[in-house]
C-alpha cells in the first residue's frame, strides 16, 4: 500500500496504529489536524515536508511551543513502524484514503465539513463509497414486521441500482445490506468496530471479492466497538448517501435516534421514516419533528424504488425543511 506524501504525514500525526492503548505521545486530534492545516497554509511550509524535520524547525515555521513541536517531532518519526504497519493492512486486503486521496469520498468533506474524518481505512473497491444509494437504520432489535420490510428495502435497493448504505451492526444493518446482496446490488458498510475481525467472515470477503462491498471505517482496524464510537460514525452513514431511511427508532434515546435528528438538524440528506400504525413512538416523533413519512410496506414495483425517494423530496432543500424545525 503506497500513500502519497502528504497522506503518509498525516497518516503519521493523526494514526494511532502502532500506539499502546495509553501512549507517551498522543495522535492529532481532527481538531488538532485542521488548527494545524490552517497554521501551515500560512507558511511556506508544506505539509509533506513536515516528516524528517526537526523539532526546532518545526517550532520556528509554526510558531508553536516546545512541547507541542516535541510532540509533533515523534510523531512524524515513526516512519519505519507505521511503513510496516501499511504492509500488514495491505496484506490483510485493507487500504487507507485519507482527505488528501483521489479516492476518498467528496461527499464527506462536502457535507461534514472540518468533522469529516482524516483517514478512512477500508476493504473492498473503494469506489463504492461515491454510489448512489440509501442509508437504512435502525434498532438492533427488529420484530417480524421490521425485518420483512427491511429485506423488502434491501431487494428493491438493487433493483432500482440504489446502494445500500449502512452500520453493519446486527438487526436492520445487515439485514438490508445482506437483502441487497442478494439481490444483485451493492452494499458499503461503515463500522464502528474492528474491520480486521468483519473481515475474518467468509460472506464478506466472498462480497469483497465479486465487487459488491466494501467495508470502511474512520477507526483502527483492530478497534473494539465502543457506544461513543458507533454514535460517532453514525454521520458518515447519512452523509455519503441520497437519501436515509429510518426503519425504527425509540424515541429521544439510542444511536438511530440520535442519528436521525443530526442528520435532520444538519440536512445532510433527506431523511424518511417508516410510517403506520405499528410504527415504534420514536418514528411518529421523528415524523412529528420533520421526517418524510415512507409506507409500511412499500407496494410500488421494486425498480422505482429510487424515483420514488426522488419524487417525494419536498421542493425545498433537506436542510430548509427539515433543519428549521429545531
Amino acid at each position: 500500500m503506497n500513500l502519497n506524501n502528504d497522506s503518509f504525514a498525516l497518516f503519521l500525526l493523526c494514526s494511532h496504529l502502532g500506539l499502546p492503548d495509553e501512549p507517551d505521545v498522543k495522535p492529532l486530534s481532527t481538531r488538532e489536524w485542521n488548527e494545524l492545516e490552517r497554521k501551515l497554509s500560512s507558511t511556506t511550509t508544506l505539509i509533506s515536508e513536515l516528516p524528517g524535520a526537526s523539532a526546532g524547525k518545526m517550532r520556528l515555521a509554526l510558531q508553536t511551543d516546545d512541547d507541542e513541536s516535541d510532540r509533533l517531532a515523534r510523531l512524524l518519526d515513526r516512519g519505519e513502524v507505521m511503513g510496516e504497519e501499511l504492509r500488514r493492512l495491505g496484506e490483510l486486503g485493507i487500504w487507507i484514503a485519507t482527505r488528501f486521496d483521489e479516492d476518498y469520498p467528496p461527499r464527506l468533506s462536502q457535507r461534514l465539513k472540518g468533522a469529516a474524518p482524516l483517514m478512512l481505512y477500508g476493504a473492498g473497491e473503494v469506489g463504492l463509497l461515491q454510489h448512489n444509494g440509501l442509508a437504512v437504520v435502525g434498532s438492533r432489535n427488529i420484530d417480524q414486521r421490521g425485518f420483512a420490510l427491511t429485506e423488502q428495502i434491501g431487494n428493491a435497493c438493487a433493483e432500482s441500482k440504489l446502494q445500500v448504505y449502512s452500520g453493519g451492526a446486527r438487526g436492520v444493518d445487515k439485514t438490508a445490506m445482506g437483502a441487497a446482496l442478494a439481490s444483485g446490488g451493492s452494499a458499503a458498510g461503515l463500522l464502528a468496530d474492528s474491520l480486521e475481525k468483519a473481515l475474518r467472515a467468509a460472506d464478506a470477503r466472498t462480497a469483497i471479492e465479486e465487487g459488491q462491498l466494501v467495508l470502511a471505517t474512520p477507526y483502527s482496524p483492530h478497534a473494539s466497538f465502543n457506544v461513543g464510537m458507533a454514535m460517532a460514525r453514525n454521520k458518515l452513514i447519512y452523509a455519503l448517501a441520497d437519501f436515509a431511511l429510518v426503519i425504527a427508532s425509540d424515541a429521544e434515546k439510542g444511536g438511530t435516534w440520535a442519528g436521525a435528528e443530526e442528520a435532520m438538524k444538519a440536512g445532510w440528506v433527506p431523511v424518511f421514516v417508516v410510517d403506520g400504525p405499528e410504527s415504534p413512538a420514536g418514528n411518529r416523533l421523528l415524523i412529528k419533528r420533520g421526517a418524510i413519512p415512507f409506507p409500511s410496506w412499500f407496494d410500488d414495483a421494486p425498480s422505482s424504488l429510487a424515483d420514488w425517494f426522488a419524487e417525494h423530496v419536498p421542493a425545498m432543500q433537506p436542510g430548509s425543511v427539515q433543519g428549521s424545525l429545531f
